[in-house]
């Protein structure tokens, strides 16, 4: 007799193999631009040749997570460049001189956060269009307080980005961190669960007990704070606020999360697999630099990066399945 194996089965299969597949083929690229870098230039296979190659990652990192969580919910947000340049700026500006001001507006930023949430979800207004709006006020209000790059990091936020801990360099402990947090909170915990169902499958969620709104407005929030400390580390790195520093840090973002396994209609993405496609992303602009290919081929080779782990990822998927 022979056994038909139904369809559902062979979905179970492909949707076994997803987690695997959403961190194993952006890690494998950024091994191979690793094993690239290294055979060009071999000092860079030290504690302060991956601090080099990653250290622009780290805001970008939290960026990322930042979408990730907005992400989660079926929204995109196509303010946290700009968001990010905001708090640049305030952090250059007041978080030495007034730090009570600048954390005021910190936790005023994250209720503006909470508030666009609430927005989106109660009005049932499309998520580009309000983040979209959102952007050119956050980029107002950084050139309002900061016209031109300038103003001047704490001493401590740029000793902290400085510091060179033992035995792992600074970036890729971030990275470790942030990685480890966000799948236990997301993937892991009961609550990472409510979480992801409010963008999956919110009428669950609801009939459970659990009100969307205040999720919603919750997650808004975190991804906010997540922005905030992607603005402090950008200001710690760069030593100065600069409105326009971050443009790209919302397509960017985007990017990492698809890279990282992350879906656009939501309940599924990978916290591993984001901080993975943003290391991913930066390392590709240090590639380019020691391939001596121009600056402005760097958002190109991104996206082809982007193009052909997706492309792997679809056709492993259905080779599988």
């Amino acid at each position: 007799m022979v056994e038909i194996i139904p369809s559902g089965q062979n979905r179970g299969l492909g949707e076994r193999l997803a987690p695997a597949l959403q961190i194993g083929l952006p890690a494998i690229a950024l091994v191979i631009m690793l094993a690239v870098i290294f055979w060009i230039r071999p000092t860079a296979m030290s504690y302060f040749g991956f601090t080099l190659l990653f250290k622009l990652a780290v805001p970008l990192m939290f960026a990322s997570l930042a979408q990730m969580l907005v992400i989660m919910l079926g929204d995109i947000d196509l303010s946290i460049g700009a968001f990010v340049g905001f708090i640049t700026c305030v952090t250059a500006l007041y978080l030495d001189k007034a730090p009570t001001l600048a954390i005021a507006i910190y936790l005023g930023s994250v209720v503006v956060y909470a508030v666009v949430g609430l927005l989106i979800h109660v009005r049932q207004l499309p998520s580009i269009i309000v983040t979209l709006g959102m952007s050119f006020i956050w980029l107002g209000s950084a050139v309002m307080i900061l016209p031109a790059p300038g103003g001047t990091a704490p001493p401590w936020l740029l000793g902290f980005m400085a510091w060179r801990p033992p035995f792992i360099p600074l970036p890729v402990l971030l990275a470790i961190l942030a990685a480890a947090v966000g799948h236990f909170i997301i993937s892991r915990s009961s609550y990472g669960v409510v979480l992801r169902g409010a963008g999956g499958n919110p009428r669950a969620i609801q009939r459970a007990g659990w009100s969307i709104t205040v999720i919603r407005s919750a997650i808004y929030s975190a991804a906010g704070a997540l922005g905030i400390i992607a603005g402090i580390t950008l200001t710690g790195l760069t030593t100065s606020g600069d409105p326009n520093i971050a443009p790209a840090y919302t397509l960017l973002g985007v990017g990492a999360v698809i890279l990282g396994g992350g879906v656009f209609t939501g309940g599924i993405v990978s916290p591993v697999g984001t901080v993975i496609g943003a290391l991913t992303l930066a390392l590709a602009g240090s590639l380019l630099s020691f391939l001596q290919v121009p600056s402005t081929w760097q958002i190109g080779a991104q996206g082809g990066i982007l193009f052909l782990v997706l492309a792997g990822r679809v056709l492993l998927t259905e080779k599988k399945s």
